[in-house]
């Protein structure tokens, strides 16, 4: 009998090896989800990253982008929490995924609480204004708001997203202050900004490129350690003679909490594939995005560094940090 059962025990585990070596793959369509709106950063990347995977053919399936918007990033981290295991739901993260939950008490879900999966870029950005307004540079802009406290508008996101901190920081260091106004898409930010409903927006290179180049749109500023390639005579924030914080913007991809370590490992290695491809190379060198790939174990630990340093941000931009 003991014979028997070890006989048994050998072919079960002979019939189980291949299935277990083989690992996850997706079998079904993949939500790939944004919080950002048509047009917003997120968006935009997430479509492209979509249409990249599927020109390189790396995907035995399509990637269909889900937009959760509101809550400053919320909406869309809850409902990952809500596709606990689910293995067919990933999403871009922001930097707004990191400071929501620091500042408010409501946005109770961290990026700890999901699956870091990768870290793909940390995003320059420019402060633009409309190309025929009367700012020629970022200090006509704060002379103008000074003059003015609380008449001149920004087009932007969600409070606590990257285009909040840097007005936040510039406010406090030049005691100017001026209006926010948020927009649930990028969009609708660049179309407040182009028909002079608001005077300044923060804005992506991806979003702002074709504006830039047609005379729409002109760069008072780079949020960026070292001036653009692609726009040589913008100044950083600290050349236009602002002295505050570099404030990066890591983009990356996060899964639901509780999948299984094989899928953990499956993404990675796809994304870590696709990062090599012709197709990314393009993406980075149009978007002007830093490579900045990392994978989860790396990412963890930036998690944890970048949270400790947008808190110093937020605090010294004036603001209450709850966690």
């Amino acid at each position: 009998m003991k014979s028997i059962s070890f006989i048994v025990a050998l072919t079960l585990a002979a019939i189980a090896s291949p299935i277990a070596a083989q690992g996850f793959k997706p079998t079904k369509p993949i939500e790939f989800v944004t919080h950002t709106g048509p047009g917003g950063g997120g968006d935009v990347l997430a479509r492209a990253i979509a249409a990249a995977m599927e020109k390189e053919k790396l995907m035995p399936v399509r990637m269909q982008v889900v937009n959760k918007t509101g809550g400053g990033g919320h909406t869309a981290m809850s409902y990952l929490v809500e596709k606990k295991g689910e293995t067919h739901t990933i999403a871009v993260f922001t930097g707004l995924w990191f400071t929501n939950p620091i500042m408010r008490a409501e946005a109770n879900i961290t990026l700890k609480d999901l699956t870091p999966l990768v870290r793909l870029v940390l995003e320059p950005a420019m402060l633009v204004v409309k190309n025929d307004a009367p700012y020629k540079t970022l200090k006509d802009f704060i002379d103008a708001a000074k003059q003015n406290p609380g008449q001149l508008k920004q087009s932007a996101g969600s409070i606590g997203a990257r285009d909040w901190l840097v007005r936040q920081l510039l406010m406090k260091t030049t005691g100017a202050n001026w209006s926010y106004i948020s927009f649930p898409s990028g969009g609708e930010r660049i179309a407040a900004l182009l028909g002079g409903h608001v005077n300044i927006m923060l804005i992506e290179p991806q979003e702002a490129g074709e504006h830039i180049r047609s005379g729409n749109m002109r760069v008072v500023a780079a949020i960026a350690e070292q001036r653009l390639a692609a726009f040589p005579n913008a100044p950083t924030l600290k050349e236009a003679g602002f002295d505050v914080p570099n404030v990066p913007q890591p983009r990356g991809i996060i899964a639901p909490p509780g999948i299984p370590a094989d899928a953990v490992a499956y993404w990675e290695d796809l994304f870590a594939k696709f990062v090599k491809t012709p197709s990314w190379r393009k993406i980075l060198e149009d978007s002007l995005f830093d490579d900045g790939f990392q994978r989860s174990a790396e990412l963890n630990k930036f998690i944890d560094q970048y949270s400790e340093t947008t808190r110093g941000i937020l605090r010294e931009g004036g603001v209450k940090v709850v966690r």
